[in-house]
């Protein structure tokens, strides 16, 4: 292999000199060839070496502080494996943990946006979507910080915010004249029809089909929010110097503690604005529903107005509607101050004959009859939307995120208490962990070795380089 070397670098030689027609001299000579390559190489090789040996040692020394120390800590934790010092670092985290739990729901910023927040359209693909009837959903650029990467508190609230907003904006669904009709039925007592009553059966099915799909999404989102706040407090105590990645039984314990004590008490606050949707949806009190009274009175009064009823006599037939007496004392003192009051109550038997005909012995749907039905299922709608919108944020807000704070810490505790008088493995999974530390503890003894013998070598090479420089 040598000699095929040589022969191919006199050969090259040979060749540059014929073409230059001259003899190369010993320097140039120097420079051709593959083993003038790898002396220059190994001689520039050992240039840079020897150059980095002084900085080989910083980091040797450096690296040994580091496998010292951790090897320290491991040693400390081995000691530490007593039941006495164990519980009392289950209530460190169980201390610590809930201190997260609660900044994150309050506000801050010390865990990254970018990595644990999530903006309102992942938001939406995790944790669902507020889609009525009508599969209407809010477009992202219409919902404040919509495009922000949000977590904890502040997620919360934008999720509360964008459900206010879908639901305020949800609209009475399309009453067709096959449902009026069957609504009418048959009453227990007579065959006549009663428009109210129906009206009321049209509104409350409406709004029940409507608002509950809108309480299980809303619980679906907000329990997502709240699981979401788990990695993010472990990554808090992490961040803080805080040492429990050792304790993975420990830690999924209190995880899963959290999660059984979220999900339980989203069902039960779910089923308690289940209880005020089924109240509101199954008995009409309409007093929840007259806040709009005046302009159902003139919408009634625009199509009344050509059929020659009066105001008065309008308010005789729909005084279901009004609950209100003083509102009906005034009436009746300004209907007394009028000179036409006689002439408009004394309806002629014809006129009181036809009305009857037209809304209660026939159930031929008149367009008139048919618009009070809509008026008056819109504004139950209405009303009951409401009442469902104010009940539903205010229990969320109370038997949801408020037990988190009250209730949550006093829960985990009880929880460690009666792990404790189990047996502590259930906690810490000692045995494991032991063997662990042990196993983590011979690796780091035999790295410390080998550190500390490339420490000692390159100690006596840089002891050998300075001498030769002094010596030149």
């Amino acid at each position: 292999m040598l000699k095929a070397i040589l022969s191919r670098e006199l050969e090259d030689i040979a060749s540059i000199e014929d073409k230059l027609g001259r003899s190369l001299t010993t320097m140039e000579k120097d420079r051709i060839g593959v083993g003038n390559l790898r002396l220059y190489l190994e001689e520039l090789l050992q240039k840079r070496y020897i150059k980095s040996v002084p900085l080989i040692i910083p980091l040797l020394e450096k690296q040994h502080r580091n496998t010292t120390s951790k090897l320290r800590e491991i040693s400390h934790e081995l000691s530490d494996l007593d039941e006495t010092k164990l519980k009392e670092k289950a209530q460190l985290f169980h201390d610590t943990f809930l201190t997260k739990l609660s900044l994150l729901l309050k506000g801050m910023v010390v865990a990254p946006p970018d990595k644990f927040g999530e903006t309102l359209v992942n938001e939406r693909i995790n944790g669902g979507t507020f889609t009525g009837s009508e599969n209407f959903q809010l477009p992202n650029k219409m919902m404040p910080n919509g495009g922000m990467r949000l977590y904890g508190g502040a997620q919360y609230h934008r999720a509360m915010a964008e459900f206010r907003l879908v639901v305020g904006s949800t609209r009475c669904p399309p009453i067709t004249r096959d449902e009026i009709v069957n609504a009418c039925g048959v009453e227990d007592i007579h065959d006549g029809t009663n428009y109210s009553r129906t009206a009321c059966v049209i509104a409350v099915a409406k709004a029940r089909d409507t608002f509950e799909p809108f309480l299980d999404q809303l619980g679906f989102r907000l329990l997502y929010i709240l699981k979401r706040l788990i990695p993010i407090s472990v990554y808090l105590l992490e961040k803080d110097g805080e040492h429990f990645s050792s304790h993975e039984v420990l830690i999924r314990r209190v995880q899963e503690a959290f999660k059984r004590f979220v999900e339980s008490t989203e069902q039960s606050c779910r089923q308690r604005c289940m209880e005020d949707l089924e109240s509101t949806t199954r008995y009409v009190t309409w007093s929840l529903h007259n806040k709009n009274r005046a302009g159902l009175r003139h919408f009634l009064d625009s199509f009344v107005a050509p059929e020659q009823l009066s105001v008065n006599t309008l308010n005789e037939r729909f005084s279901g509607l009004n609950d209100n007496k003083q509102d009906k004392a005034k009436g009746d003192s300004k209907s007394n101050h009028s000179p036409d009051t006689n002439s408009s109550t004394a309806m002629p038997e014809t006129r009181l004959v036809d009305l009857l005909d037209s809304t209660l012995w026939n159930r031929r749907l008149v367009p008139s009859s048919e618009r009070l039905v809509y008026a008056l299922v819109h504004q139950i709608f209405h009303g009951i939307k409401e009442h469902f919108l104010v009940t539903t944020e205010l229990k969320f807000n109370c038997f949801l995120l408020m037990p988190i704070v009250d209730k949550l810490p006093a829960l985990l505790r009880q929880d460690l208490e009666s792990a404790f008088e189990e047996e502590l493995d259930s906690i810490f999974d000692v045995t494991q962990l032991r063997q662990s530390l042990g196993q983590k503890k011979r690796e780091l003894e035999i790295e410390l070795k080998r550190i500390k013998r490339l420490k000692e070598k390159f100690g006596e090479i840089n002891k050998k380089l300075n001498s030769l420089q002094v010596r030149q």
